[in-house]
């Protein structure tokens, strides 16, 4: 070990004796101070233009790693160009010059040789670790409360990738003589590493071990805070066989062997080093550390929670249309692994999730693009050769119409790629989205599981009296609320089933439901249709009643058995974007209570939309505890008895036409004990807050409808659905540089820190060359 050390010390010595590594030092400090730079202006901006220190979140992994111009990620774009130049001359100059014999003659051993070699190389790589610190130990001085293990995450990180950098260098320096050669041989090798992970990925086995041998991203999760088994394993199992290559080249050159025998080692080598990435990246089998303070890499306790429950093999069938031309390549065989990367943080916490996958051809029907241009008179079994032909797959490998029939009824999801999950017979669907993420989050992947081992809540939807349509795509409809397929925000992708009802003589209101709706009848409830909602309001049952200006009278005789009267008149307000009809309504402190995330849109006086509402005036006669979930903005807005017309003169308050200000309220929520039961029924003075056409509305500032209207029905499920996945806010949320103690750091790590490296290295290097 003494040898290795002194080695060690003698080629690190070497090292700065050298123009090369301080040239890279001061050009590694000025890139990173560079990158810090711009990342503290931009927040230092957004400060300025706010006007507090507390407006951030997560501000550790903003400076050091969550952006493309952050300290970690920016440098794993240009760390690959420093090491070659580097390791180029560790072996090479020795064998150009001759010592390498001195050196074999000498008692020292290739291990000691190589291993010496290498430390010095993790030498230098810990001097850029400490640059590093530098920059980690400034953040810590304006960032209260900073994620420092995070922080420390992302060393380890790049620590990693510099010593793998380093072995992969000193084995191509060990190939050749020419130290330009050894240079570019190691680029090379690295491309090859990060390019072997899209090889053959349709392949099932040979895809697992290219993937494996990928370094592409293994210092990504290190950065983002994620410890992994594996990645640690990876660096580990790299960096050794490169390692042991290098010692089996050396040791070469000491002794004559036959050239199958040398090659064999090397195969032997790459084989144990493939079989231990193999293993120990199995999934089920990996340890994990999520180092960050809010745990962002871990799914949150309740989907923990979820999954601890289900105590038998969870499995996970996609089923993916050949035809289906936006979402095959999502799937496609060769994306196996990118799948498996999405359902890790699941699997980490069950072993036995089994992912299949099931590929088909058939139509599309939502796709008016099929069956034209080159496709025009071709049958589907023609377009689906066609296709494979262009794409070099082979046709027989899809299920077709008739075969996928057989085993599921895709038609309603239009045929495109959705996940079935099965556990202990039952079946639910998971969806991918026509959003910018595309793939279910962890709230849709939770609710999925719920409805695996729970009863899914039941919504009914009163028809018969021209209520809203939950199904057409029309303006004043609520299919996109309630059960768009696409939209990942749609009930029935948070965990609710929707049937429509139908009240007669007969059949009274299914008992089976979470709640009945009766939205905005065009026409009076008949007797019977009463009869039967009265009755089920008296044997507890859960109620969502929303009705529209100017329609008073359809829904007031019901609701006067609650005690609640919908306003004659309409709510206005004064506006500089909206129509005057649309009131901005405010979120009382009894609705934030409802949830976290409702909670913050209080605090942030976040505002929902009613386009045409009326106010509601409410009593305790019927033995209902009553809150408000809504009120209007009493200084801007009034309710107005009289007949008035939008599109000419803007309309003002005028109490000589019966105008009323006030903060009335326009939601209220109704409980009540019934049978041991918690009854809960909500009505709304207005219809359209959550119609496709206000869903859709491009407001000028933020409006929270759609996290309203979802939790509206949360409400009714007593807190089963939606599933919560907030996450509690980042502690490090305060920014206490100042534009002074920016430019001093500016100054001091682009300027000062770089000449006095320059200044350092040029002083050694005259007095090393004068003695």
């Amino acid at each position: 070990m003494k040898k290795t050390l002194k080695i060690a010390k003698l080629e690190l010595s070497n090292l700065f004796y050298s123009p090369i590594a301080w040239f890279l030092l001061i050009v590694f400090v000025f890139q990173e101070a560079l990158n810090f730079s711009h990342t503290i202006d931009g927040l230092l901006q957004n400060k300025a233009l706010s006007g507090k220190d507390n407006i951030f979140g997560f501000l550790t992994n903003q400076i050091y790693s969550g952006w493309d111009t952050s300290i970690f990620p920016a440098l794993l774009k240009s760390l690959y160009l420093y090491l070659p130049l580097l390791t180029m001359g560790l072996i090479s100059r020795e064998m150009s010059s001759g010592t390498i014999s001195l050196l074999y003659s000498s008692p020292v051993k290739v291990r000691q040789i190589v291993l010496g070699k290498f430390l010095a190389m993790v030498g230098y790589s810990l001097v850029l670790i400490a640059v590093l610190l530098l920059f980690g130990l400034a953040g810590f001085c304006f960032i209260p409360q900073m994620d420092i293990m995070l922080f420390f995450s992302g060393l380890l990180g790049i620590f990693l990738l510099l010593c793998t950098y380093s072995a992969i260098g000193l084995f191509m320096s060990c190939l050749t003589t020419y130290q330009v050669v050894a240079a570019l041989s190691t680029f090379v090798v690295f491309a090859v590493l990060n390019y072997v992970g899209t090889l053959w990925q349709g392949i099932d086995l040979v895809r697992d071990l290219t993937y494996f041998l990928s370094i592409s991203g293994r210092a990504g999760k290190l950065i983002g805070g994620l410890l992994t088994t594996k990645d640690i394993f990876y660096f580990l199992l790299i960096t050794g066989m490169f390692l042991s290559f290098s010692m089996m080249k050396l040791q070469s050159g000491r002794e004559t062997r036959p050239w199958y025998i040398k090659f064999g080692k090397y195969g032997a080598t790459f084989l144990v080093v493939l079989l231990l990435g193999y293993l120990t990246s199995r999934p089920g089998y990996i340890g994990y550390w999520d180092t960050t303070a809010t745990k962002i890499n871990t799914i949150t306790e309740g989907a923990q929670h979820l999954i601890g429950q289900l105590d038998s093999p969870l499995e996970v069938t996609s089923y993916i249309n050949f035809l289906d031309t936006r979402r095959y390549y999502l799937g496609a065989p060769d994306k196996r692994n990118a799948d498996l990367d999405r359902w890790e943080k699941y699997i980490r916490f069950k072993k036995d999730i089994r992912l299949k996958y099931v590929y088909y051809y058939d139509d599309v029907p939502d796709d008016q693009s099929l069956h034209k241009y080159n496709n025009k008179g071709k049958s589907l079994r023609e377009i689906t050769e066609f296709k494979a032909k262009a794409t070099k797959e082979d046709p027989d490998s899809f299920l077709p119409p008739s075969e996928i029939h057989k085993q599921l009824n895709l038609f309603p999801e239009n045929n495109h790629y959705v996940m079935q999950l099965k556990y202990k017979g039952r079946t639910t669907f998971l969806r991918l989205f026509d959003d910018m993420m595309v793939w279910p989050s962890e709230t849709e992947v939770s609710a999925a599981l719920k409805r695996l081992i729970a009863t899914p809540p039941k919504i009914g939807f009163l028809e018969g009296d021209f209520e809203r349509n939950i199904e057409s795509p029309g303006d004043d409809a609520y299919s996109v609320l309630i059960n768009r397929r696409p939209f990942r925000y749609s009930l029935i992708n948070q965990g609710f089933d929707m049937q429509s009802v139908s009240v007669d003589s007969i059949h009274g209101v299914p008992s089976d439901i979470s709640a009945l709706v009766i939205a905005d009848p065009r026409k009076p409830l008949g007797q019977t249709t009463l009869a039967a909602i009265e009755k089920y309001i008296a044997s507890g049952g859960n109620l969502l009643i929303l009705g529209k200006p100017g329609k008073q009278n359809m829904l007031n005789p019901l609701l006067a058995t609650i005690g609640v009267r919908l306003m004659d008149g309409e709510i206005i307000q004064k506006s500089s974007f909206y129509s005057q009809d649309i009131a901005l309504t405010y979120l009382t402190k009894e609705a934030a209570k409802w949830s976290p995330t409702l909670e913050g849109s209080y605090m942030d006086s976040t505002k929902i939309t009613m386009p045409g509402t009326s106010g509601i005036q409410y009593s305790d006669s019927a033995g209902f505890n009553v809150v408000p979930l809504l009120l209007t903005d009493s200084a801007n807005s009034w309710n107005r008895v009289a007949n008035f017309v939008l599109d000419s003169a803007k309309l003002s308050y005028d109490a000589s036409l019966g105008d009323k200000r006030g903060a009335f309220p326009t939601v209220i929520a109704l409980s009540r004990k019934v049978n041991g039961k918690l009854q809960r029924i909500v009505v709304s003075g207005d219809a359209d807050m959550m119609s496709n056409a206000e869903l859709g509305r491009r407001n000028m500032g933020r409006t929270d409808n759609f996290q309203f209207n979802t939790e509206l029905f949360g409400w009714f499920t007593y807190g089963e659905f939606p599933i919560d996945s907030y996450r509690p806010r980042s502690k490090d949320r305060t920014f206490k540089l100042t534009d002074a103690g920016g430019k001093v750091l500016q100054i001091v790590f682009m300027w000062m820190l770089p000449a006095f490296l320059l200044i350092a290295g040029t002083v050694l290097l005259i007095r090393r060359r004068r003695k």
